[in-house]
């Protein structure tokens, strides 16, 4: 007869992605029941680490097996778990992660996977709000279809709401044709309103989509928030790739931890005969990210589609497409799962498999 304190402890292993710390630790294994012929076990997981729950069934489930070879049944199943989400920083924000998308120069489609991100981790079960910083060319409202002003309600900014994600951005108070002059002070009141100001309820991923280069807003998210890393966005060809290192050792320099580096517009996806054509070149993000000593998170090619939706306001729909989608899940994956690698309790502590 299998015994309950048997299977407890061949789960000792089985990490909780948001803390690090075995499931058996932090009244996370909910339930277990077994007998001579089967084993069945339930682990609850916060909605933060629903990106990565894949891999902590995998993982138990396989603990299992190898513990108990002769067992016919083996069933894991994930259920919800729930943890007070902390306030972070000198704002008070309510939220577990905040990651920072960043590129060296404009035009290099950083917005798009910005709101790309935040819609995928969303689509996988998180809680997620997405904070348009490009003060001086916002582009989120576009991309998200949103429109209309911001309204003030008990003194908190109320978000504009898509599908349940709150969404800021200083398109909403400013008219679209409107110049937008400002210098450093007013720059970090506006990003400082945005973040301790707003409504943005419990969150369990902000995602902030920088402006372009090296200016100010890194500087004053740093002093903010502890934010749990940046995404550097580049395309393939070297003058790209360029400014792409100096937005790497902008985020080193204010000290904002890097997640990793995404490559977009790295090929020319054709519907006409399905071909890829790279003409950005192809590669380069990789080769940057590995001579700089960090992750290579994954790349993104260009669709008729995709800009079609980003011209219409309708860049969810990407989630929708075959095509386009298991990209931008992947990198959602990694933003996560390397999130979770920066929060393990110690480096020899045993690691989730990746996927793929």
């Amino acid at each position: 007869m299998i015994e309950t304190a048997q299977v407890q402890s061949a789960l000792q292993g089985t990490l909780d992605p948001e803390t690090g710390r075995p499931v058996t630790q932090t009244n996370q294994l909910k339930s277990i029941q077994c007998d001579d012929t089967s084993i069945r076990v339930s682990i609850g997981l916060t909605s933060h680490s629903a990106p990565l729950k894949k891999d902590v069934q995998d993982f138990a489930t396989e603990r299992l097996r190898q513990s108990f070879p002769e067992t016919p049944i083996i069933e894991v199943q994930i259920v919800p778990h729930e943890r007070i989400v902390p306030q972070i920083g000198q704002v008070g924000l309510r939220c577990r992660s905040v990651i920072a998308v960043g590129s060296g120069k404009g035009g290099v489609g950083k917005s798009t996977v910005a709101t790309s991100l935040a819609y995928s981790l969303k689509k996988m079960g998180s809680r997620v709000g997405l904070m348009d910083a490009d003060v001086y060319g916002p582009s989120v409202p576009q991309l998200t279809g949103t429109s209309g002003n911001l309204q003030q309600q008990d003194g908190k900014i109320q978000p504009m709401m898509q599908d349940g994600m709150p969404i800021v951005s200083i398109g909403f108070m400013v008219p679209a044709d409107q110049a937008i002059i400002w210098r450093g002070p007013m720059l970090h009141s506006a990003v400082t309103q945005f973040i301790r100001d707003t409504a943005w309820g419990e969150l369990d991923y902000l995602i902030i989509d920088m402006p372009p280069g090296t200016g100010d807003v890194a500087l004053t998210l740093s002093q903010l928030l502890p934010l749990s890393g940046s995404v550097v966005v580049c395309t393939p060809q070297k003058v790209a790739l360029l400014d792409a290192v100096k937005a790497i050792a902008m985020f080193r320099k204010v000290k904002i931890p890097l997640i990793g580096v995404v490559e977009n517009m790295s090929g020319f996806l054709c519907p006409d005969n399905h071909k890829r054509y790279d003409i950005f070149g192809s590669g380069g993000a990789r080769q940057m990210a590995e001579d700089a000593n960090i992750p290579f998170l994954g790349d993104l090619p260009i669709t008729l589609q995709m800009r079609e939706r980003g011209d219409d306001g309708t860049t969810q729909d990407n989630l929708r497409d075959p095509q386009i989608a298991p990209y931008i899940d992947r990198i959602a994956y990694q933003v996560a799962r390397r999130i979770a690698d920066q929060t393990r309790m110690a480096p020899a502590t045993p690691q989730l498999p990746v996927l793929g």
